[in-house]
């Protein structure tokens, strides 16, 4: 699955930006999304079979985390923006803004 498909599902973006905060069980996903179990572990699924998160067992409970390989096809095509954008970051994120106001 390619990174564009990965964070193309709302709950998947949530999944990540909560991970981006520091590791963490299902359970505490669950409850901090406020997404059925089922849910949230299909989407920890796919997002572990695409390379963005990674799990260990720490005894009967699963820990997530965000691993360092970043989307490659995600960042080769926001690059050009962020190079394009980077004499300011307070105007790159006004375009994001935009951008995400506009869908």
């Amino acid at each position: 699955m390619d990174g564009f498909a990965v964070i193309a599902e709302p709950t998947r973006r949530a999944i990540v930006d909560r991970l981006r905060l520091g590791e963490s069980d299902v359970g505490t996903l669950v409850e901090e999304l406020r997404v059925s179990q089922p849910l949230v572990s299909k989407h920890l699924r796919v997002l572990r079979q695409a390379g963005v998160v990674e799990s260990e067992v720490a005894g009967k409970r699963r820990i997530y985390r965000l691993t360092d390989r970043p989307l490659p096809d995600v960042l080769a095509w926001v690059r050009p923006y962020v190079d394009r954008w980077s004499t300011s970051f307070d105007r790159l994120a006004e375009a994001l803004d935009d951008e995400e106001e506009r869908r």
